[in-house]
C-alpha cells in the first residue's frame, strides 16, 4: 500500500472511530432527556405523585454528575478504552432492566445505574478521542464537533420519545440506549485504539467519595425545590449537607498528593467561563424543552407526537449550526464563536419568553423563530466552549477534562434548571436564562 493509501485508510478509520464515540455521547444525553415527554404516562401507570416523578426524572443525572470526576480518574489511570467498555456494560444492563421494571422503585434504581455507567463512559470517550486525533489541529476540530453532540442528543431524546410514546409505549424508549450500548461493545475493540494506563495516578478515594456525595446531595436538594419550599427540611438537609461535603472536598484536594480535581484546573479564567457557558447552554435547552413541552400539551392541548414535531426546526437548526461550528472556530477562533453562540441563544430565549408562552400566538412566528435562534446559538456556543475547556490539557489528564466538561453539561439541566424553575414563572425562567447567556457572552468577549 502506498503512503497516500495508508493515510487515507487511517483517516477512514478515524472517521469510523469518531462516529462510534459520537453516537455514544449522543446516546448518553438522549437517555437523560428521553424521559421528559413520557413522565405523565409513567405517573398514571404507576400512580405516582409529583415527588416521585421529579426523582425519576433526576435519578440518571444525579449519579451521572456525581460520579463523573471519579470516572475521569479511572479513565486516566486504567486507560480510556477499558473504562469505556466497563461503563458501556453497566449502561447496557441497566437499560435492559429498566423497561421490565414492575414498579417505580425498580425503575428509579435502573435509572441510577444507567447514570453510573454513563459517568464511566463519558470521560473515557474523550480520553479515547484524544488518542484517535493525536494532531492538535485535528483534536481541536473534533472537540468543536463534540461540543454540539450533547445538544443533539437532548433534541433527539425529546423528539424520538414523543414518537415512540405515540406508536408503542414509554418502555420502548429504553431500546435506543440498549441497542447503542450493545453495538458499541461489539465495535469498540475493532474501531477504537487501545489507550495506555497510567499506574502512577492514585484513585484518590476520599476525594471521590466527598465529590460524589457533595454533588449528588446538592443536586438533589435543588431538584426537590420544585415540589417543596426552600425552608423545608427536605430541601435544606440535602442542600446544606451537599455544600458542606463539597467544601470538604475542596479542602481535601488542596492537601492531596494527586488530587482528583486540581484547583489550578478551574482557576484558569478562560476555562471557567467556558464551563459556565456549557452549563448555561445545557440549562437553556433543558428549560426550553420542559417549559414548552408542558405548555404545548397542557395549555394548547397538543398530543405528544405534535409536541415532538414542534421541535423539528430546533433539530434542523441545531444540526446545521453544529456542522458549521468547526470551520467557524478554525477561521475566527473558539472564543469569538462561543461569544456569538451565547448571544444568539440568549436572543432566542428572550423571544420565547416574550411570545412563546402566549396561547393565542401562532406557532410559525410565536415559537419557531425563538427555537431556531436558541438551537443555532447553543450548538455554536457548545462547540466553541468545548474547545476552550480542553485547550492546553496534557494527554494524561484527558479523562479529567472530559469529566469536568460533562459535569458542566449535567449540572446545567439538573442544578441550574431546578433552581430557575423554583424561583418564578416559566416566562421569567426563560428570560433569566437568556440574560445569563448574554452576560457570559459579554464576559467571554472581554477575556483575553
Amino acid at each position: 500500500m502506498t503512503a497516500e493509501g495508508a493515510s487515507r485508510a487511517v483517516n477512514v478509520q478515524d472517521r469510523y472511530a469518531f462516529a462510534l464515540l459520537g453516537s455514544i455521547q449522543i446516546t448518553l444525553i438522549f437517555t437523560l432527556s428521553a424521559i421528559a415527554v413520557p413522565l405523565p404516562h409513567i405517573g398514571r401507570e404507576f400512580g405516582l405523585q409529583r415527588d416521585d416523578l421529579i426523582l425519576l426524572s433526576a435519578a440518571y443525572g444525579l449519579t451521572f454528575a456525581g460520579l463523573l470526576l471519579f470516572g475521569g480518574r479511572l479513565a486516566d489511570r486504567y486507560g480510556g478504552r477499558r473504562t469505556l467498555t466497563a461503563g458501556l456494560a453497566l449502561f447496557a444492563v441497566a437499560s435492559a432492566v429498566a423497561p421490565s421494571a414492575p414498579g417505580i422503585g425498580a425503575l428509579i434504581a435502573a435509572r441510577f445505574a444507567q447514570g453510573a455507567g454513563a459517568a464511566l463512559v463519558a470521560p473515557a470517550a474523550m480520553a479515547v478521542l484524544r488518542v484517535v486525533f493525536s494532531s492538535p489541529t485535528e483534536y481541536r476540530g473534533a472537540t468543536a464537533t463534540w461540543g454540539g453532540l450533547s445538544v443533539l442528543g437532548a433534541t433527539a431524546g425529546n423528539l424520538l420519545s414523543g414518537v415512540i410514546l405515540s406508536l408503542l409505549s414509554w418502555r420502548w424508549t429504553f431500546a435506543v440506549p440498549l441497542m447503542v450500548a450493545v453495538t458499541a461493545l461489539v465495535l469498540a475493540p475493532r474501531l477504537l485504539p487501545p489507550t495506555s494506563p497510567n499506574r502512577d495516578r492514585t484513585l484518590d478515594l476520599p476525594g471521590a467519595l466527598l465529590a460524589t456525595a457533595g454533588i449528588t446531595l446538592t443536586s438533589y436538594g435543588l431538584v426537590v425545590t420544585d415540589t417543596r419550599p426552600w425552608s423545608s427540611a427536605g430541601v435544606l438537609v440535602p442542600l446544606l449537607g451537599g455544600i458542606a461535603l463539597s467544601a470538604g472536598f475542596l479542602c481535601a484536594e488542596r492537601r492531596a498528593r494527586d488530587p482528583l480535581l486540581p484547583t489550578a484546573f478551574l482557576l484558569d479564567q478562560r476555562r471557567a467561563l467556558a464551563l459556565t457557558a456549557i452549563a448555561l447552554s445545557a440549562c437553556a435547552t433543558a428549560t426550553a424543552f420542559v417549559v414548552l413541552s408542558l405548555h404545548l400539551q397542557q395549555s394548547r392541548g397538543w398530543s405528544p407526537l405534535q409536541t415532538s414535531a414542534a421541535f423539528t426546526p430546533f433539530a434542523i437548526s441545531l444540526i446545521a449550526s453544529g456542522r458549521a461550528a468547526g470551520p467557524l472556530i478554525t477561521r475566527y477562533g473558539a472564543r469569538a464563536v462561543t461569544t456569538a453562540g451565547l448571544g444568539t441563544g440568549g436572543a432566542g430565549l428572550a423571544l420565547l419568553a416574550s411570545t412563546g408562552l402566549q396561547t393565542h400566538t401562532p406557532y410559525a412566528y410565536g415559537l419557531a423563530p425563538g427555537l431556531v435562534l436558541l438551537s443555532a446559538g447553543a450548538a455554536a456556543g457548545f462547540g466553541g466552549a468545548a474547545v476552550l475547556a480542553v485547550e492546553g490539557v496534557p494527554p494524561g489528564r484527558t479523562g479529567l477534562a472530559g469529566s469536568v466538561l460533562n459535569s458542566a453539561m449535567e449540572l446545567g439541566p439538573t442544578v441550574l434548571f431546578a433552581a430557575l424553575l423554583s424561583l418564578g414563572s416559566d416566562a421569567w425562567s426563560l428570560g433569566a436564562t437568556g440574560a445569563a447567556l448574554a452576560l457570559v457572552a459579554l464576559l467571554n468577549h472581554r477575556t483575553k
